[in-house]
C-alpha cells in the first residue's frame, strides 16, 4: 500500500486557510484589527519568501489568539470559519486528486505547518484520516499559546513524517508528495514521486531541473 502525502494550502485549498483563520478573526473584531493584519500579512510573506522564523510567528501571533479565548468560543468560531472561508477555497481538482488515490487503495494523510485546531476539520472536510499538523499546546482543556513539540515546518515535516512511519510501520516506498512551497522541498525530496502543485517560482524552477511533474489544479 503507498502513502499519497499532500501539503495543504494552497495545495489542495486555492488559498492558505492560516492566512483566512486570521482574516476571520480581524473580521469578528477578536484581534486588534490592524496590529493584528499587518502581522497577518508580514508573517505571511516570510512564509513565502522563505524566511520565517516559525517558533516567533506560533508564539508571538498564530497560537496567541487560542490562549485569549476559552475552547466553547473558540470551536463556535471555527464552525463558523469553515463555510464562510474554507468551503469556498476547496478546490474541486483538489478532491479528484485525493479520490484518484483513495481508489487505489492508497493510505492519505496530510502534512502541515499550520495548527491542528485550524486543519483538522480540513481533513475531515476531505476525508482524510490522517493529519500532521503543527500542535497547539493545551493543558486542562485550554490552550496555552505555545507550540507542543516540533512544528510542522520544513525539516520539520520530514522529523514528524518519520515519528509517524515508525509508529505505523510504514514506509516511503513509492509514496507521493503534493506540495506548491519551496519549504517542502526537504520532503518532496525524501518520497519516491514529488509533485509540484500550483508551484511557487523557486519550486517550480527545482521541479524543472530535476524532472518533477507539476500540476495546475486551480
Amino acid at each position: 500500500m503507498s502513502l499519497a502525502i499532500f501539503d495543504l494550502d494552497n495545495t489542495l485549498l486555492h488559498g492558505d486557510s492560516d492566512h483566512a483563520w486570521g482574516e476571520f478573526l480581524v473580521e469578528r473584531q477578536a484581534v486588534d484589527p490592524v496590529r493584528f493584519k499587518a502581522d497577518n500579512d508580514r508573517y505571511y510573506q516570510a512564509y513565502v519568501d522563505g524566511t520565517l522564523d516559525i517558533f516567533e510567528f506560533l508564539e508571538q501571533h498564530q497560537l496567541r489568539p487560542l490562549a485569549q479565548y476559552d475552547r466553547a468560543q473558540l470551536e463556535d468560531w471555527r464552525r463558523q470559519f469553515m463555510p464562510a472561508k474554507i468551503l469556498p477555497m476547496i478546490l474541486p481538482a483538489a478532491r479528484d486528486l485525493v479520490e484518484q488515490h483513495r481508489r487505489r487503495g492508497d493510505t492519505l494523510l496530510i502534512v502541515t505547518a499550520t495548527n491542528r485546531f485550524i486543519t483538522a476539520p480540513i481533513a475531515k472536510e476531505f476525508g482524510i484520516e490522517h493529519l500532521l499538523a503543527t500542535e497547539p499546546e493545551e493543558i486542562d482543556g485550554r490552550f496555552t499559546g505555545k507550540v507542543h513539540g516540533m512544528p510542522c515546518y520544513r525539516e520539520g515535516k520530514l522529523e514528524r513524517l518519520d515519528a509517524w512511519l515508525a509508529n505505523h510501520h510504514a514506509t516511503l516506498d513509492d509514496s507521493w508528495f503534493y506540495s506548491d512551497s519551496h519549504n517542502d522541498l526537504p520532503l518532496l525530496g525524501a518520497v519516491t514521486h514529488p509533485v509540484a502543485v500550483n508551484p511557487d517560482a523557486i519550486l517550480a524552477r527545482h521541479a524543472r531541473e530535476h524532472g518533477w511533474p507539476v500540476l495546475q489544479l486551480r
